[in-house]
């Protein structure tokens, strides 16, 4: 009897060891980008087009990797702020393997068709849209809200599990805004909490200068200066990033500031986005001149 007990014993044991779940985590990645396409696109040379297109390649290159990746579900998309999506290319959308390893690799039925052309495609939408598209004062931050909040361009965690195994499958949300950082939008009088233009700029400069204090402080210790912070559920999700070409208190010719280091419009900008993305509890916030 007791030798029985020990092989039954050993049985469980070993059917416990087979069956102890071997979970994975994934990670993807889910970019957004947002053109403002106002009258600063005139303005300046369109250097945009360059800075999408290495974006574009970086989701080809790095995150869909074609003929060294499987079973990606990465997902890139584009739209200014007025429309809704223009260019997109989800992976994730195609569910079978083969027919998604076809795909990226543009083989088989999507041999001319694949992910080759469609990102040809998408470079081609985004070089139309700023040919034909020009939208004077819009609510950035306002349409940014909405968009977050209500189109479905933010990708959630998510699992698939057979009952023992289990694959968490987890996505990084970028969105890149194109503009030049001012948010000067037609009808401030009916929305000025995230209007911030040179008016507003000036203000913080003379807060700075008249109390002797940096952009930072100014900031912290009067609250009229900032813009209004936003929370909602998906902000935390998302990895902001502000990519702006003009900096209106530069003469590019001389190369030199109207105003001194600490209180150009480009710092006091940085400043205040990055205090709201903070307070309206995005994931994280990058700046960036190019």
């Amino acid at each position: 009897m007791k030798n029985i007990l020990i092989v039954c014993s050993a049985i469980v044991f070993l059917f416990s060891c087979g069956s102890e779940s071997q979970n994975k985590h994934l990670k993807y990645q889910n970019i957004v980008i947002l053109s403002d396409l106002s009258s600063r696109i005139d303005n300046k040379p369109p250097k945009d087009i360059e800075e999408i297109h290495k974006i574009v390649q970086y989701f080809k290159n790095e995150c869909v990797k074609p003929g060294e990746k499987i079973g990606d579900k990465s997902s890139i998309c584009f739209s200014s702020f007025s429309d809704k999506v223009i260019a997109t290319i989800d992976i994730d959308k195609i569910k079978n393997l083969g027919d998604k390893q076809q795909f990226i690799n543009s083989t088989g039925k999507f041999q001319g068709s694949g992910l080759t052309y469609q990102i040809d495609d998408f470079e081609k939408k985004v070089k139309s849209t700023y040919t034909n598209i020009r939208n004077k004062g819009l609510d950035l931050i306002s349409i940014l809200i909405e968009k977050i909040e209500n189109e479905p361009i933010i990708k959630k965690d998510t699992y698939l599990t057979d009952g023992v195994d289990t694959t968490f499958v987890n996505f990084d949300n970028h969105i890149y805004i194109f503009t030049d950082g001012y948010l000067e939008y037609i009808n401030k009088r009916a929305n000025n909490q995230f209007y911030f233009g040179s008016s507003e700029i000036d203000k913080v400069r003379q807060y700075c200068k008249s109390n002797n204090v940096d952009i930072k402080t100014a900031l912290d210790s009067n609250k009229t200066l900032c813009l209004t912070p936003i929370k909602n559920d998906n902000n935390q999700l998302v990895n902001l990033h502000v990519l702006e070409t003009h900096e209106r208190d530069k003469n590019d010719k001389l190369q030199i500031y109207k105003h001194p280091l600490g209180q150009r419009d480009n710092e006091i900008l940085e400043a205040v986005w990055r205090k709201w993305a903070t307070e309206s509890g995005f994931k994280s916030f990058e700046w960036k001149k190019y």
